[in-house]
């Protein structure tokens, strides 16, 4: 079976991702990772990734009327445990052969041992994750997955006179990027049939697998876009810019849209469009990461918190810090600042956020303001904290609006790319 399709790959600072269209214009796949300094591997695996996820998505239009969503979804599951038991195991090769350089032999045996010790656990841990039917939330990718379940099992086991917690760290580094960096073992029929004895479903669903396994994707367009646009591996007439792709993509998940907020990794746009989805003027940061998502990966790792873990904290607040500025550079210090002075953690964060969220609001005033209706993309969308300061802030400066956030927002720029591939050829 040969399926025509069209893909769209945003390339940013922090995360990749791609998306594939079908031969209508639907989308059939979504595929992300964290970017890395191989931009080229990063690429290639949202890629990769888009197109396991258009597979499952083809089995699920055959067989989930007769088997239900539940078990095309706990199938994805187990895919996905597939996947990360194979980088782990791959991690832990790895360091274990990292272990001879420089080291003493009492402290190479110690180090092997420690090492097999925490891809034990982290393993058994993964398997007790997929038993669990509701899992607690954490992020999507291996690197910060896997690398805080070491850091707090090193810290745990390493021994000051021997395999030390900063020998086992030192271990994870030397080696994750590498794993990071090598083609993985991605393909949807890698690990499909491990997937499918985990889960132990019928027949049919297998027939079903097999045919979303011989499925032959027939990319007749392909758009490069993001921070990273250069560096994809397409011709000069295929690379489009974020602002362009951000516009069409918002437009798309809302035909309403007359003005998008997009606060990526990198950089912050504000951006006005027409109905058709043309962008009409458009205002970017100019100097800095200062208010993007950057900013606030360091603020959580300055709280030692995870990324998803800074907006939920934020609504906790009692009151709201001010905070006078938005530098990365100079966050730690009047992090630390405030700390020290007896302020507390969420109060800090719902400052944070509301900086952030002050500094959005002047480059949408130089773009044209806030029409309606307004959408919200790029991964900090999905922070609940600076969704909640973003909405005061517009209703405090230009009334009522309709803001549109999708769980998908991330992919808008992806989205956007496709659909330009799409409209090349159609």
């Amino acid at each position: 079976m040969s399926i025509v399709c069209f893909v769209g790959t945003d390339l940013g600072s922090t995360t990749t991702k791609s998306i594939v269209l079908d031969a209508d214009g639907e989308i059939l796949g979504r595929g992300i990772t964290n970017s890395r300094s191989n931009y080229t591997q990063a690429a290639e695996t949202a890629r990769d990734e888009a197109f396991i996820d258009a597979r499952f998505n083809l089995l699920k239009q055959e067989v989930e009327a007769a088997a239900g969503p539940v078990v095309v979804r706990r199938l994805l599951q187990a895919f996905r445990l597939e996947q990360m038991l194979a980088q782990l195991r791959r991690l832990g090769a790895l360091t274990t052969g990292a272990v001879a350089f420089g080291m003493p032999a009492d402290v190479q045996d110690a180090a092997r041992k420690a090492v097999a010790d925490i891809v034990g656990r982290i393993e058994r841990a993964e398997l007790r994750r997929f038993e669990d039917p509701d899992p607690p939330r954490r992020s999507d990718f291996f690197r910060d997955t896997v690398g805080s379940a070491w850091s707090t099992i090193a810290e745990e086991i390493g021994d000051p006179a021997g395999a030390s917690y900063d020998v086992l760290l030192g271990l994870y580094d030397r080696c994750i990027i590498q794993v990071e960096n090598e083609p993985p073992a991605l393909g949807f029929g890698d690990h499909i049939d491990a997937a499918l004895a985990r889960v132990d479903e019928p027949a049919f669903v297998r027939s079903g697998v097999r045919h979303a396994v011989e499925a032959e994707f027939e990319v007749r367009g392909e758009v490069g876009t993001g921070y990273g646009r250069q560096r994809l591996p397409f011709p000069p007439e295929m690379i489009r810019s974020e602002i362009l792709c951000h516009g069409l993509g918002a437009s798309s998940m809302f035909a309403g849209t007359r003005t998008v907020l997009d606060i990526g990794g990198q950089d912050t746009k504000a951006i006005q469009v027409d109905e058709q989805g043309i962008v009409t003027s458009f205002q970017m940061n100019d100097r800095c990461a200062a208010g993007c998502g950057r900013y606030l990966g360091y603020i959580a790792d300055e709280m030692n918190l995870g990324l998803h873990e800074l907006g939920p904290l934020a609504q906790q607040a009692n009151h709201t810090v001010k905070i006078n500025s938005t530098c990365t550079v100079f966050a730690g210090a009047e992090l630390r600042e405030r700390l020290s002075l007896g302020e507390k953690r969420e109060d800090i964060l719902a400052g944070l956020h509301r900086a952030i969220m002050l500094r959005a609001m002047s480059l949408l005033a130089r773009s044209g303001g806030v029409d309606d209706e307004f959408t919200f993309t790029g991964g900090v969308a999905n922070n609940p904290a600076a969704v909640a300061a973003l909405r005061e802030l517009v209703a405090e400066n230009y009334g009522e609006r309709t803001l549109n956030i999708s769980p998908d927002s991330i992919y808008t720029g992806a989205l956007g790319g496709a659909l330009f591939a799409y409209r090349s050829v159609n």
